[in-house]
């Protein structure tokens, strides 16, 4: 028996999850290969303990599917510019299929020329992207993956919105166990953070989000920007989110953060544009396959034994990710009340069993 979930959260088992996210985004227009890997990106958040880029998201997707703002039947087109440099055109896909195509043609080139990169354009929100450097880990290569969002976070010091949370990944195979994995948005937190401490009722981190002034705030309805990553030390989050910046919307002819739709609306109707940057390398182009495997073996023994401070636990990159999939695999997916409400709503439109026992 699954343990009480805390309180006013619900405990979900994913195959139930899945089932009911591949049967709403049919129901709201998405192909099976729309629906397939935008399920498997959400499953991936909601599974390794990403809830802002979880099963959350669901209801904005349908939004968009339903709006016209994602084609829900794209064509996409690979357009190989090089023997390792590429572009995928989404066709204003849901962001999880042309950044997995992307992946694999990375994957591809990687084999042949050592490295692989793939520009995106005319995609999406795409969720997590560490489902995308996991995928490209899975197949024996290092994966980075860099997107970039709407304008809403500000410069260090700065008191208007100018980058997008734009995230960056990383995952690197490791044998006999899961891949090294690093996940992260250069703003403090995600934006949907923000809405999950709001439907949970929690406040927000010291230094993480500002008012319309500029100013720090707790307060999740206060909320006008997000801070970026570092705090008293900000300009070193704003450069690593004008690193995502240049790479997945300059050199890809993507929008720049300031100049795309917001992600919430109101406008459902009008593709976004954004892009997305992927890129692989091959092990066996450098240090050889298997002189990887041991020496990242060996990084990853000493990186865990390293000294911890008292009552800490030093962790690899990745190792509460997989220690929270593995939890959520036998005790349940926790959906928040927001979620939950949203996700009866679906039901009722769509006919989709729900995956919980209201």
């Amino acid at each position: 028996m699954n343990p009480l979930p805390p309180p006013g959260l619900l405990n979900v088992m994913p195959d139930r999850l899945s089932t009911f996210c591949l049967a709403v985004l049919r129901a709201a227009g998405a192909d099976a290969a729309s629906a397939e890997a935008c399920q498997a990106s959400v499953m991936h958040g909601s599974l390794h303990g990403v809830d802002s880029h979880g099963v959350r998201l669901l209801p904005h997707y349908v939004e968009g599917l339903r709006g016209g703002r994602l084609n829900g039947a794209p064509r996409l087109r690979f357009e190989r510019r090089a023997a390792a440099a590429g572009i995928m055109h989404g066709d204003h896909a849901q962001g999880a299929l042309p950044t997995y195509a992307a992946a694999e043609e990375a994957c591809a080139m990687a084999v042949e020329a050592g490295v692989g990169a793939v520009g995106i354009r005319d995609s999406s929100h795409f969720g997590p992207a560490g489902a995308y450097a996991i995928r490209i880990a899975e197949r024996g290569k290092v994966g980075l993956v860099f997107g970039n969002s709407d304008a809403f976070v500000r410069l260090h010091e700065g008191a208007a919105r100018f980058h997008g949370t734009n995230p960056i990944a990383m995952a690197a195979p490791a044998p006999g166990g899961d891949p090294w994995l690093f996940d992260m948005a250069t703003s403090a937190i995600p934006f949907n953070r923000v809405l999950l401490c709001a439907s949970t009722g929690r406040p927000l981190p010291e230094a993480v989000a500002s008012d319309v002034a500029g100013r720090d705030t707790h307060a999740p309805e206060a909320v006008e920007m997000l801070a970026p990553l570092g705090g008293a030390f900000g300009y070193k989050g704003a450069g690593l989110a004008g690193m995502a910046e240049i790479l997945a919307a300059v050199l890809t002819g993507g929008g720049l953060s300031r100049d795309l739709l917001a992600m919430g609306g109101p406008d459902f109707s009008t593709p976004r544009g954004l892009g997305a940057f992927v890129l692989a390398l091959d092990p066996a182009a450098f240090v050889g396959a298997e002189a990887m495997a041991r020496a990242i073996a060996r990084y990853l023994v000493a990186l865990r034994a390293s000294p911890a401070v008292e009552g800490g636990r030093v962790m690899a990159p990745g190792d509460r990710e997989w220690a929270e999939r593995d939890r959520r695999n036998r005790q349940g997916v926790p959906l928040d009340p927001d979620t939950a409400a949203a996700f009866r709503r679906l039901a009722g439109e769509t006919g989709a069993a729900l995956p919980f026992d209201d």
